[in-house]
């Protein structure tokens, strides 16, 4: 009898959970689950529907070149993705381990903020790497070489990769440079709203070094 009547209030329990969620991300997904640094993290939208943005992510206009807007496809055969289709892929490639999350910023960008689960791989490491370093960091990424010498992506990770936003063009580096030494161009998935997207829409952002104020 106990059996019967805890599985009715556990799910009465998650359905009043899911009502008290104001803003949702779509109307059924009210938030996911990712790590971050080993800690479960939960990305959901701000609830406070009188947020506003208060920090560099405000900025509407800044010098071009360099600050230039993308565009959509950033390269031949690289699927662009937004918010849902990271969502989806933090959802279900990290889990099984065949997808990562790139933050291709600088990595005093990264410390100040990123979005849960990214790694940092700044563009500068790959732009101009040796082959013996691209192949160092392909490995990593789950590139084995063959008994002939040929590098065998079919293990390789799926790549998510975001930047600042639509002006910022660290990404473009960062795709072209794999491109370079023929890293799977369907692996690779381009957000070009990068982090302001994120941020515009409340989405939960990390901290991985507090800035002191003096």
């Amino acid at each position: 009898m106990k059996k019967l009547l805890i599985l009715p209030l556990f799910t009465l329990l998650l359905l009043a959970k899911n009502e008290q969620v104001s803003v949702k991300i779509t109307k059924d997904i009210p938030y996911i689950t990712t790590k971050d640094s080993g800690q479960k993290i939960r990305i959901e939208r701000i609830q406070d529907t009188d947020y506003r943005l208060t920090d560099d992510y405000t900025k509407t206009s800044r010098p071009c070149p360099p600050f230039c807007i993308q565009p959509t496809q950033v390269a031949p055969g690289i699927q662009n993705i937004e918010e849902i289709e990271l969502i989806n892929f933090i959802k279900t490639k990290l889990p099984d381990k065949t997808g990562i999350v790139v933050d291709a910023r600088l990595k005093s960008w990264f410390e100040l903020e990123t979005i849960p689960s990214a790694i940092n791989i700044p563009f500068t490491t790959v732009q101009n790497a040796s082959e013996a370093k691209i192949e160092r960091i392909f490995k990593l990424l789950g590139m084995k070489i063959d008994k002939d010498g040929t590098r065998d992506f079919s293990h390789a990770k799926d790549l998510a990769i975001f930047c600042n936003g639509v002006w910022c063009e660290q990404s473009k580096h960062f795709i072209d440079a794999l491109l370079k030494h023929n890293y799977p161009k369907e692996k690779l998935f381009y957000y070009r709203s990068g982090f302001q997207g994120w941020k515009l829409l409340g989405l939960t952002t990390v901290v991985h070094k507090t800035i002191e104020k003096k």
